[in-house]
């Protein structure tokens, strides 16, 4: 009787449009969407017209324009420059030349030739290192960042200046940092960098937060489907409600099984096959372009998602079977689940405050504690291996 609802809900739920999408061309569209917006960050974009008013002593304002002006865009046949600046000396009138300035900047019916941005050059600026800069699109963090990098230098080569620094400690001071992570596994260096490893762990993160819920309340809505059809008094009366209410627990989560089985297998061939080469560079926040690759998934994080999976499954889903055993329509249910729901999101919150340190204290706690195994102990062996023994207790 048990394989008899099993079956039916296996059935009815793999036939459907939804879960071919779901299975199929969500991957799709996550990889997608995941390479789209480092292609667009990486289009260069258009000249940049930018004012620069200097109103501080010294020659700042022409280094800061030099540099700004020798900046470019583009593949090396079609190189052209970043930004087009022009230098006003403004002295005592900064103000008045920047209220000015400003009405020309992000018209919509504008001239050609209107200025995109206004840099404010002032001695408080250099010694303090805040410059203030308006423009049209001062969310572009490419620009905006490639301003940051050119005048940095600048600016602190001047400060050194008037403090009469000696010219060998003004070239020591320009070595920006560069800090370059690697991640090291049972005393062997893996080659994945420290934005791999988090990428890796928010991804399972949000995987386990996103199944669990997504077939919990499944299984919900099917118990609470049987009751408003009033098919529940016809199967009651050939089988328990244990076995009815056990059979859609397993049936449904077979299919989440399937479903997650087919996504974390494709994710494991295509990190082991062509991951270093199938992710396009990204774009670093200061501008400079950041190599980025998929982090490799072992086997071992495969079988303890899937296994995790499971276990987490059959806990929710049992909580939100009862939930949908309680209540008798969709918008009682939904008020009803909200401890079931928030015990969820509490698990895959709590992951962040352990990423800095998965083998804390706290987040071997959090890995025994069975509402939040499920998202924590995945996680933490995707940040970093954990023991057997201790994968074998949290089971």
């Amino acid at each position: 009787k048990v394989l008899a609802v099993i079956r039916r809900e296996f059935i009815e739920r793999v036939r459907t449009k939804s879960f071919l999408i779901g299975t199929f061309l969500v991957p799709l569209m996550m990889g997608v969407f995941g390479y789209l917006p480092q292609l667009l960050a990486r289009r260069e974009t258009g000249t940049k017209r930018i004012i620069v008013l200097d109103a501080a002593a010294g020659a700042i304002g022409d280094s800061i324009v030099a540099v700004l002006a020798r900046d470019s865009i583009g593949p090396a046949e079609t190189r052209r420059a970043r930004f087009l600046v022009s230098h006003l000396s403004a002295g005592e009138r900064l103000s008045v030349l920047r209220d000015s300035v400003v009405t020309r900047i992000g018209l919509q019916n504008g001239p050609p030739d209107a200025p995109d941005g206004v840099l404010s050059l002032t001695d408080e600026a250099v010694e303090t290192g805040r410059v203030n800069y308006l423009g049209s699109n001062v969310g572009s963090f490419r620009d905006m960042g490639a301003i940051e990098k050119l005048i940095g230098p600048a600016l602190r080569q001047e400060r050194l200046l008037r403090k009469h620094a000696d010219s060998s400690v003004i070239v020591a001071a320009n070595v920006r940092l560069d800090l370059v992570s690697s991640k090291v596994t049972d005393g062997r260096i893996t080659g994945e960098s420290g934005e791999q490893t988090f990428f890796l762990a928010y991804t399972v993160n949000f995987v386990m937060y996103l199944v669990l819920l997504l077939y919990g309340i499944q299984v919900m809505s099917a118990v609470i489907e049987e009751k408003t059809n009033r098919i529940v008094e016809v199967l009651v009366s050939s089988m328990t409600p244990f076995q009815m209410l056990l059979g859609k627990v397993i049936g449904v989560g077979a299919v989440g099984l399937v479903q997650l089985g087919i996504w974390a297998g494709t994710a494991f061939f295509v990190s082991r096959m062509l991951g270093r080469n199938m992710a396009p560079a990204a774009v670093a926040v200061d501008g400079s372009a950041a190599s980025f690759s998929l982090p490799t998934i072992s086997g071992g994080l495969v079988v303890v998602i899937l296994v995790f999976f499971l276990l987490g499954y059959f806990l929710y889903s049992s909580l939100y079977a009862a939930i949908g055993a309680m209540c008798s329509s969709q918008q009682e249910a939904q008020q009803a689940n909200t401890p079931v729901t928030m015990c969820i999101g509490i698990g895959m919150v709590a992951v962040f405050a352990l990423m800095n340190d998965p083998s804390s204290g706290m987040a071997r706690l959090f890995s025994f504690i069975p509402l939040f195994a499920p998202m924590v102990v995945p996680v933490r062996y995707a940040l970093s291996p954990l023991p057997v023994a201790e994968v074998l207790a949290s089971i």
